[in-house]
């Protein structure tokens, strides 16, 4: 008898391996393109051929983008060959003001319906939503990957930074959007939430019974930090106020925040050998860069189809 069980237990093993099926998920703030950035070394020029190598490195397959604006957006989807982007201003409707665009794979994802709505109480049309200081957007895809036929929808935000109020209603009404909308489809949902996972508006995302923050939920977790730096290689947080959230049709296998920097030369060159270092080995005089003033979060997940 335990011999047949085992027997059993290792063929159902194989079936789920030949069943499951992965892909990679990020969200990624990539802080607008701006004038006050580039006097202090940390332009967009610079920046974003970074964040795409980072990006097709670590081998994301769908994304979620907050700050983008037009020309940004253009410049990452020119830089990964395959991806296209959905999501629109969220001044106009059209091109004008921040994204919450949503990258993807189109060797892997077949695009089925998309759309937007503004954090707010009006939400088919721009504008700002309760105690809300900016107009805020949440972008939305229905995806089916091409190779199995596996439909999910991926919904991308950025919530407010100052209002209070239009957070934790944020929370709320995508909570009733992703219920409505995806109804026992799976769903994921990423984004700049504001709010780090001690929040009530976190909470009543995290403890909805409908999603659950990547983070809890991963087999393995790499993350010796919060997801928000202030372009400071020095800086400490625990805070993680970038998410992803998914619904329980998900396994997490792996989540990570990924604390990448590059280097860039400034000033007068020297030389930063020491003693120690081989006279082949020749090191120079850099500064450590991060490429954007929040680091990106990426999950491997497993589904059944």
């Amino acid at each position: 008898m335990k011999r047949w069980m085992f027997l059993m237990a290792c063929f159902a093993l194989l079936v789920y391996t030949a069943e499951a099926q992965q892909f990679t998920v990020g969200t990624y703030n990539m802080r607008y393109d701006n004038k006050d950035d580039e006097k202090e070394g940390n332009g967009w020029k610079q920046r974003y051929p970074v964040i795409a190598g980072l990006i097709r490195f670590h081998g994301f397959d769908i994304f979620g983008t907050q700050e983008g604006l037009q020309n940004m957006l253009e410049d990452i989807k020119g830089s990964l060959p395959g991806f296209s982007y959905i999501g629109v201003g969220r001044d106009d409707g059209k091109d004008a003001g921040e994204h919450s665009a949503i990258f993807y794979n189109t060797e892997k994802f077949k695009l089925l319906e998309n759309g937007n709505f503004w954090l707010s109480a009006i939400t088919d049309k721009p504008n700002k939503g309760w105690d809300a200081v900016l107009p805020r957007i949440c972008s939305w895809g229905k995806f089916q990957e091409i190779k199995t036929g596996f439909t999910f929808y991926f919904f991308n935000l950025h919530m407010d930074h100052v209002g209070v109020k239009a957070r934790a209603e944020s929370a709320k009404l995508v909570l009733e959007k992703v219920k409505t909308m995806a109804g026992d489809i799976p769903a994921i949902l990423t984004g700049d939430f504001n709010v780090d996972q001690h929040n009530e508006s976190y909470a009543l995302i995290n403890n909805s019974g409908l999603l659950k923050d990547a983070y809890e939920t991963t087999a393995f977790r790499y993350a010796t930090n919060g997801t928000f730096n202030a372009f400071n290689t020095n800086g400490k947080t625990d805070s993680r106020i970038d998410h992803i959230f998914l619904t329980n049709q998900f396994k997490v296998e792996k989540y990570g925040i990924l604390t990448d920097t590059y280097r860039n030369k400034e000033g007068k060159s020297g030389n930063a050998n020491t003693d120690n270092f081989p006279k082949e080995v020749s090191m120079e005089k850099y500064t450590a860069r991060e490429p954007s003033d929040h680091f990106p979060v990426m999950i491997v997940v497993d589904y059944k189809k």
